[in-house]
């Protein structure tokens, strides 16, 4: 540990009292083996590992980056959202530290036991609501005033991204998360025992100009199920499992049964942009392609083959003439 390491300074002066006298090697041992003494705090039980505590937080450094991008597109401004910090304290600890009027949404996620705490800053909050409704993303702090429309707002805009949250821990656990209630005050909120731990994950949030955090409550009870998932050991076993044969097949029929565009391009040509912009109803674009060459079939944006119009069942339709070498490659 850093605080552990002395300077060159201090081991001069610690020398310097041992050749002195003033401090001897027997006290210098006494004085470690007071240091390795740690006191133990009961109510504050560390119930996850080193090991746990670092799985979610890439869990949720990944949660961090889906939001930023669900954020971003729904707010239309600039969204970033990073993850500053991961800890495990008692339940009460974390009522405490939040503010006396907030935003709380408090969700389930089955199939696990339990609910799950989001704590919007009310200056983030009031920045992403003023955004929703046409605003420049100001904030001010009035959560206890919120209208019936605007709760209605927030609350849409937190349950689609929930598919954030579902997305981010696919890897320890399928779940499905439910808002069931929404709260701006935090002493209302008597989920768990004030003393039970939680991990709170805080994320550090900037819309526009506003910053502020938001603050992610999960407790014991709702990671017990899956506590094993989060070890090294699983992860490294996940990633390297392989398919079964029924995987397999199952991969094979949904990849059969994925839709692909089709384009048939008549042909291409150029126009200057005054051309464009004096372009009217009746005007003739002459295309580079002769009435005669076969037409360029393409899958998505990859030419695959050639082909000639035609009809069929009084509809539109080509027919292919042949595979384009190399097809498989992009242009």
């Amino acid at each position: 540990m850093a605080g552990d390491v002395l300077s060159q300074s201090e081991i001069d002066a610690l020398l310097s009292a041992i050749s002195t006298g003033e401090m001897s090697a027997d006290d210098m041992k006494k004085e470690e083996e007071t240091k390795k003494v740690k006191i133990y705090d009961f109510k504050r039980a560390l119930r996850f590992s080193k090991d746990q505590i670092r799985s979610l937080t890439r869990i949720h450094e990944n949660f961090a980056r889906l939001l930023t991008t669900f954020f971003s597109a729904q707010l239309r401004t600039y969204v970033q959202i990073t993850v500053a910090s991961v800890d495990q304290i008692p339940f009460e600890e974390f009522v405490r530290s939040i503010p006396n009027m907030t935003l709380i949404n408090v969700f389930e996620v089955p199939p696990l036991d339990g609910n799950i705490l989001m704590e919007i800053n009310p200056n983030i909050a009031y920045s992403m609501l003023d955004r929703l409704m046409g605003g420049s993303g100001s904030s001010y702090s009035n959560v206890a005033n919120l209208t019936e429309i605007e709760q209605k707002i927030m609350t849409s805009l937190f349950e689609r991204s929930f598919d954030n949250l579902r997305e981010a821990w696919d890897t320890i656990a399928e779940i499905d998360p439910i808002l069931v209630e929404l709260e701006v005050n935090p002493q209302f909120l008597q989920m768990i025992s004030p003393n039970e731990t939680v991990i709170v994950i805080s994320l550090n949030t900037i819309i526009g100009e506003t910053t502020g955090m938001i603050n992610i409550c999960i407790p014991h009870v709702v990671l017990e199920p899956i506590i094993q998932h989060l070890s090294v050991q699983y992860w490294m076993q996940s990633n390297t499992k392989e398919a079964s044969p029924e995987q397999a097949q199952m991969l094979e029929k949904r990849v059969k049964q994925a839709e692909l565009p089709l384009i048939a391009e008549l042909g291409t040509t150029n126009i200057t942009i005054e051309d464009f912009l004096y372009m009217n109803t009746g005007d003739v674009i002459q295309l580079d392609q002769n009435i005669e060459d076969p037409l360029l079939l393409k899958v998505g944006t990859i030419p695959k083959f050639t082909a000639q119009p035609g009809k069929r069942n009084k509809k539109m339709a080509i027919q292919i003439i042949a595979p384009i070498e190399g097809g498989d490659e992009d242009e």
